[in-house]
């Protein structure tokens, strides 16, 4: 299996039990997670070698986020020790007409005040196949831009696979922002992976496509994929596209193209979600150990979405599948019998 680093924040999130409300509530469960250790945590169930970069304090709710990657494979020996703070995000779940709702409290955090010496980025990305980062990361701080950039620059002197996951946060930065930092960090990119939105306001792409009315046909992103494929030079460019009827039922499916053909994945009807929270991380995590592993990328977009449609139903950020259990979903076993 392949090695594979990841470079991010791992937050501590606080949501309350179930469907309850901030308000009403009088506890709140800690639940690690963040995008790229979320990615991390993925392909390590899937068998590969995972590497979670980043900056946590020394102190015990440091070592509580570190010890949530390890219980489930992550190596953290590149995670630097130090700073004051572990971000923290609140997360309150929707349900029907209801939507999820998400406060940051990340500000000031180890990994947003972290340096380049903190990290040996050629020492890292050593024999590695794949670096994945999000543009979570360099929305966090200008500091943590300069991370990104740096590992980028170091995955390209080492042949490595580089994947982005766009993820747009408009709580973290403006589009302007966005686009002034994103757009000079894609040249170091391999695999391009963002919906409608990321594509417009981190890179300045439109695609012609009525997403908000629910028209998620994939045809109206054949041109957009064509114009960043071009003027990007990414191997791949992969979208989800996600039908939004409630909090609680959405349709998902994907779309890849490798500048030859357009592959577009079955759909699925998800219903109910349990937790979507970690959605997108979770089908980059499959993405990757599809492209590393299967014959075509058509096989390896199945894989994604079918994974993704799994963590769906997963309390939690992590998506604690195996690969037996996406393959089957991927075969079309959907039934959601017991397993005897």
């Amino acid at each position: 299996m392949a090695k594979i680093i990841t470079l991010g924040e791992i937050m501590l999130r606080l949501s309350p039990v179930g469907n309850d409300r901030f308000i009403q509530s009088e506890t709140l469960r800690v639940i690690p997670g963040g995008g790229e250790a979320n990615v991390a945590v993925s392909v390590a169930n899937y068998g590969h070698e995972a590497y979670f970069v980043s900056k946590l304090p020394k102190h015990e709710i440091g070592q509580m986020a570190v010890n949530a990657l390890r219980r489930y494979g992550v190596d953290t020996s590149f995670v630097a020790r130090g700073g004051d703070r572990v971000g923290l995000y609140y997360a309150e779940t929707g349900a029907s007409m209801r939507p999820s709702k998400v406060v940051y409290d990340r500000a000031h955090s180890a990994i947003a005040e972290a340096k380049p010496e903190d990290f040996d980025f050629d020492a890292i990305m050593e024999g590695a196949q794949w670096f994945h980062w999000s543009g979570i990361t360099p929305a966090i701080s200008d500091n943590a831009a300069e991370l990104t950039r740096l590992a980028c620059e170091a995955a390209k002197r080492h042949g490595v696979t580089v994947s982005v996951d766009l993820n747009f946060r408009k709580k973290l930065w403006t589009s302007e922002k966005a686009i002034s930092v994103m757009r000079p960090l894609m040249k170091n990119v391999d695999v391009c992976i963002g919906n409608e939105e990321d594509a417009q306001l981190c890179l300045g792409f439109k695609p012609d496509a009525d997403v908000e009315g629910g028209q998620t046909d994939a045809s109206g992103y054949h041109k957009i994929f064509e114009q960043m494929k071009k003027e990007f030079g990414f191997k791949y460019v992969v979208s989800t596209l996600r039908e939004s009827f409630s909090a609680t039922h959405n349709g998902w499916k994907a779309l890849i193209y490798n500048g030859e053909e357009f592959y577009e994945s079955r759909r699925y009807d998800i219903m109910p979600i349990i937790d979507r929270v970690g959605g997108g991380d979770s089908f980059s995590g499959g993405l990757i150990h599809g492209l590393l592993t299967k014959p075509t990328q058509g096989e390896a977009l199945e894989f994604a979405v079918a994974a993704s449609a799994l963590k769906h139903t997963i309390n939690g950020d992590f998506n604690l599948v195996t690969v037996d259990e996406v393959e089957a979903l991927a075969a079309g076993n959907a039934n959601g019998r017991v397993q005897r």
